[in-house]
């Protein structure tokens, strides 16, 4: 199987929930690289920071739509982290701030996106004092 066939069997097995966790690793990613870079790899920088701030404009983008699923609320914080991810962004490319705290808040999305483990289901209690049968 090739390797485009697996990624597009791939794609197709993933909730929305699970592509955007995947997302944010590879841009998070992306970004941890371009901040270990040789500082004068501008392009990798850019690269990654721009990338990084589609990623989180797409995100506002989704949210402003009323017919988004998500409470009003978390669309509202998610537009709200948007416009900040765009201002601190290009404070990184002026090399007035760090990358950090951009994989940071990247990462508290990944907490959010992570799958959540299943709560184990419990046996069923016997309701009587009579022993059931085996």
């Amino acid at each position: 199987m090739s390797v485009q066939a697996y990624r597009t069997a791939a794609a197709r097995a993933e909730s929305p929930r699970e592509a955007e966790y995947r997302l944010f690793g590879q841009v998070t990613h992306a970004l941890l690289e371009a901040d270990k870079a040789d500082p004068s790899d501008f392009a990798k920088r850019i690269d990654a920071l721009d990338w990084n701030r589609r990623v989180w404009s797409a995100l506002a983008t989704a949210c402003a739509d009323p017919d988004n699923a998500l409470p009003e609320a978390a669309r509202a914080q998610i537009i709200s982290l948007s416009l900040w991810v765009s201002k601190h962004t290009s404070a990184v490319m002026r090399r007035e701030e760090e990358i950090e705290p951009l994989v940071e808040i990247n990462r508290i999305m990944m907490q959010g996106l992570a799958p959540q483990p299943q709560a184990p289901t419990q046996a069923p209690t016997q309701t009587s004092g009579a022993p059931q049968a085996a």
